[in-house]
């Protein structure tokens, strides 16, 4: 697909899908799963394009899990830090050799997402192998989004919401108020999606990548903050029938700009990496023919889906354990 016309997709999802949320926000997570729609080959688009909707909508579900499910909160970080100097290159990669070395409860309590997505793979790729549409489809739009986590630096650490440094509020301000104001100018076009000989290695990249980028994510806006007087760091906005307290978008602009690219740049390659593990399980799975294999999500699926949706809606909003802020 040509830049132009992968442009004025992303002009178009940002009008439709634009809505306030946690993590890459509502917005970021459904952006970046259509996105990667448009990365897949031939022998995938057809069925991904015709399951675009889904595909979008539900990558904020795991999310909404989050205070319903027990277990679902540590999929989608990892607080490297909490496990001393250079840990992401000495953790096992092995969940099996991890839980021997640190207990599961310990785990649990840190993060699991890099070892998450490695599960998901597998599923996904029995999946295919089953050619198994409503398995197909809910893996791939969940495993997009604890992806699409993995490449968030503060989901790497144990500051992440800057509650250790007296910053607290950074976390939505670097993976929701910052896309949602600034990526309509943004450049996500990421390629062909690629086959990963390894996917293990490709998820911890994913995690080493984000956590070095921890430190300027603190720092810059230690930094601005300083420079701004308090009633010029926050607003007022209205958000449907509410008047919410916000980051002004003069602050936001200009931490954008320190931080010189990086939502951009770790937009791009989250919407590349979602590609390429999703085509990678699609090989992996024995590359089946998908025009052969039902189309859509049946309708058991939907009223799983339908069902999921009420339960979160009258569930109460309550702390989980782990980057609950």
């Amino acid at each position: 697909m040509k830049k132009p016309v992968l442009l004025l997709l992303l002009c178009l999802t940002l009008l439709f899908f634009h809505h306030p949320g946690r993590a890459w926000g509502f917005f970021g997570h459904r952006l970046l799963n259509r996105l990667a729609v448009y990365t897949l080959p031939p022998g995938m688009f057809g069925f991904y394009k015709s399951n675009i909707d889904y595909l979008t909508v539900n990558a904020t579900r795991p999310d909404s899990r989050r205070t319903l499910v027990p277990g679902e909160a540590p999929k989608h970080f990892l607080d490297v830090d909490r496990y001393g100097d250079s840990a992401e290159y000495k953790l096992p990669r092995k969940y099996a050799d991890a839980v021997a070395r640190y207990g599961e409860d310990s785990l649990l309590r840190h993060g699991i997402v890099p070892w998450n997505v490695v599960t998901m793979k597998n599923q996904l790729t029995a999946a295919f192998q089953a050619k198994d549409t409503d398995r197909i489809l809910r893996l791939s739009a969940d495993m997009g989004h604890y992806i699409a986590d993995a490449c968030v630096p503060l989901h790497t650490t144990k500051n992440y919401n800057g509650q250790l440094t007296g910053q607290r509020g950074i976390h939505g301000l670097w993976e929701s108020r910052l896309p949602e104001l600034l990526s309509s100018d943004y450049d996500l076009f990421s390629g062909k999606a690629q086959y990963l000989p390894n996917a293990t290695d490709a998820i911890w990249a994913a995690v080493i990548r984000s956590h070095a980028a921890v430190d300027s994510v603190l720092l810059f806006e230690k930094q601005l903050t300083a420079q701004f007087a308090e009633d010029q760091k926050f607003g007022y906005e209205q958000r449907g029938s509410q008047t919410v307290r916000a980051y002004s978008r003069d602050f936001s602009k200009a931490y954008h700009a320190k931080l010189n690219g990086q939502v951009e740049r770790q937009m791009r390659y989250a919407a590349g990496l979602i590609g390429n593990f999703w085509f990678t399980c699609w090989v992996d799975g024995g590359s089946p023919d998908l025009r052969q294999i039902q189309r859509i999500p049946s309708e058991t699926e939907q009223q799983r889906l339908d069902r999921e949706a009420k339960e979160t809606a009258v569930a109460p909003v309550v702390a989980v354990p782990g980057h609950d802020e």
